[in-house]
């Protein structure tokens, strides 16, 4: 199966100046030739910093604007006309499956077939206990999230009227014993933030659990933090097509300059 390669951009509404600002980024980067605007689904802007080990909480975690990204993604669906949506990713214990389920396709409905739909099973501890939800464990958001995945996909082929088209379904994240499983059995694309050497073992893992699924593994779209120019190629000639920047806003609204880079290489490869 060959892809096109396609450049996302995750919009981070998290500390913007208003709603009208983030609106605007979403707009500006259709224009510029993005493939892909994603959000996320967090009722507060996780505040972290990037290690050696990885992602890392800070121990201050104030309150900022932010906003609900499901109301947004029908927003979105009306204004935009070209670009793919979605999140990177919809905490799986925040709402019931089956509803979930009938959000995602009554987006693609009003977007004309342009939804993702991201899928992960959530991590961030401040949006489940401000918001009563059950934080639990690794072990039982991993059950919900397995349960999940089935109930979706499951109502959405009940619904009436159907999705315009087999909606996508994007799992995040890269844990190997829970996560690379769900990954062979359910996603169409597999999004992580995986450095080369990392991505080319857990690749392989994804082979082996879409096989062990009786799934031909070039169903799986293969998607990866923008890691540069330098590395690009690199993770090109491993598969990957779908590349996501994460641009976060300032006082003074968006920079999406960062993304020339990206789209230029798109454009060369194509």
């Amino acid at each position: 199966m060959t892809r096109r390669v396609r450049i996302g951009v995750q919009m981070w509404p998290g500390g913007a100046p208003d709603y009208q600002t983030w609106r605007d980024a979403v707009l500006r980067a259709e224009d510029m030739g993005v493939d892909v605007v994603f959000g996320y689904d967090h009722f507060h802007k996780p505040f972290v910093e990037l290690t050696s080990e990885g992602q890392v909480l800070l121990a201050e975690q104030p309150d900022v604007n932010n906003f609900e990204s499901w109301t947004t993604l029908g927003a979105w669906a009306e204004m935009t006309t070209r670009v793919e949506i979605g999140t990177l990713v919809t905490g799986i214990g925040y709402r019931n499956p089956d509803l979930l389920a009938d959000m995602a396709r009554t987006v693609d409905h009003i977007s004309g077939g342009r939804l993702i739909l991201g899928l992960g099973s959530g991590w961030y501890e401040k949006d489940y206990s401000v918001y009563a939800y059950d934080y639990g464990t690794v072990g039982s958001r991993m059950a919900l999230f397995e349960d999940g995945l089935r109930r979706i996909e499951q109502r959405l082929e009940q619904l009436q009227p159907r999705p315009l088209r087999r909606i996508p379904i994007l799992i995040g994240g890269s844990g190997e014993r829970k996560t690379l499983p769900l990954v062979g059995k359910h996603a169409h694309i597999w999004h992580s933030f995986l450095d080369i050497e990392t991505f080319r073992r857990k690749n392989d893992l994804v082979r082996e659990h879409a096989a062990a699924a009786g799934r031909d593994e070039a169903e799986i779209e293969r998607a990866i933090d923008w890691p540069g120019i330098a590395a690009a190629d690199d993770y090109a000639a491993e598969g990957v097509t779908l590349y996501t920047a994460e641009i976060h806003p300032t006082d003074d609204g968006y920079d999406l300059a960062p993304l020339k880079e990206s789209l230029a290489w798109r454009d060369d490869r194509r």
